[in-house]
């Protein structure tokens, strides 16, 4: 390959990887050309990339664009994978196109600087994408206002329960009296309690 082949195909990689800071590297070989199609197919429906490498220039461009640390994965035939929303979104997908696609072989990825190796990917594919931690977050804060709630609404209801019971207890005691006197006054008066006649 000539110099200024290598020199066009570097700058159209770097420009590719601008802005990316998380990227999963793959191992496609053995892997035919409908198979190799569908994984891409796939891949491109959740917005994950996958670009077939020459080491020596992704090496080159990934110090162009901050991701040195990557280079260590760079060994043998590799391709890079990077897109969605989160590494581990594409990190998850290749690793389940990897149990259906036996040839296909996740080397390692990076996020935010910390590189994982083959041996780490599957704690990386269990890691919580953005909306899952962002979810999280939000259901622990909720539940944190619930129990707060809870604590505030709890003793405001004994004392309504409370203060219920006493009013019913007061209802009961008065409609009793209220029927006593009313029973004194439906009552005939005794012969002895009659006024003497004149």
């Amino acid at each position: 390959m000539s110099k200024p082949v290598k020199e066009m195909i570097r700058r159209q990689l770097t420009a590719r990887l601008e802005g990316v800071t998380s990227v999963a590297v793959v191992d496609l070989t053995g892997i035919d050309a409908v198979a190799n199609n569908e994984i891409r197919g796939r891949l491109l429906a959740k917005d994950i990339r996958i670009n077939v490498v020459k080491n020596a220039l992704a090496k080159q461009a990934f110090k162009e664009v901050g991701l040195e640390t990557v280079s260590e994965l760079l060994t043998g035939p590799c391709a890079l994978a990077y897109g969605s929303d989160s590494i581990v979104t594409v990190v998850r997908e290749l690793c389940d196109i990897a149990k259906e696609v036996k040839q296909l072989t996740v080397k390692g990825a990076l996020l935010d600087g910390d590189l994982f190796g083959a041996e780490r990917i599957e704690e990386l594919s269990k890691f919580p994408t953005r909306e899952e931690a962002i979810a999280q977050v939000v259901g622990a804060v909720l539940s944190a206002g619930g129990d707060v709630a809870a604590c505030i609404i709890a003793p405001g209801g004994q004392i309504a329960s409370a203060l219920k019971t006493i009013e019913d207890a007061g209802d009961a005691d008065l409609a009793a009296r209220v029927d006593a006197a009313e029973s004194a006054e439906d009552s005939p008066a005794d012969e002895g309690d009659k006024p003497a006649e004149q």
